[in-house]
């Protein structure tokens, strides 16, 4: 892991990212499946979302067996957050994601993160799982 560190980090500044663990395929039998997610906020409500990102739903994730590989803002929509994260199993998904909802320092730091108002507008969160091909540099 340290080593994946210090490659992105040489990566980022060279000004290309191309993250290269290796995983197994989820149709090799079940392996790594990832998730991209796309969370839409409010207007003026992105840096409270990155802030509950930052400073506790990431340690959360991974204490809920979510790996987590990357965070953007697109640079056409300021009010959006888009990351990928990474399960174990397709199987493992739904497992995760209740275990996480359930966390009281989870239900904690959501409540608390609301408190100035919703963060995420209706529907504002879209979610893809996906496998790496067998050509693809994460795998």
């Amino acid at each position: 892991m340290a080593n994946l560190i210090r490659y992105l980090a040489a990566t980022l500044l060279l000004g290309t990212l191309v993250i290269v663990p290796t995983f197994s395929r989820a149709g090799d039998g079940g392996g790594v499946v990832f998730e991209l997610r796309t969370y839409t906020t409010h207007d003026g409500r992105l840096p409270a979302l990155e802030a509950r990102f930052r400073d506790h739903t990431m340690a959360l994730f991974e204490k809920h067996g979510m790996r987590n590989i990357g965070y953007w803002i697109p640079l056409d929509k300021p009010n959006t957050l888009i990351y990928i994260i990474a399960h174990e199993s397709a199987a493992a998904i739904q497992q995760n994601w209740k275990a996480f909802i359930a966390d009281p320092a989870w239900q904690t730091v959501a409540r608390e993160s609301q408190k100035d108002g919703q963060i995420l507008i209706e529907g504002g969160i879209v979610s893809q799982v996906m496998s790496a091909t067998d050509y693809s540099p994460i795998r």
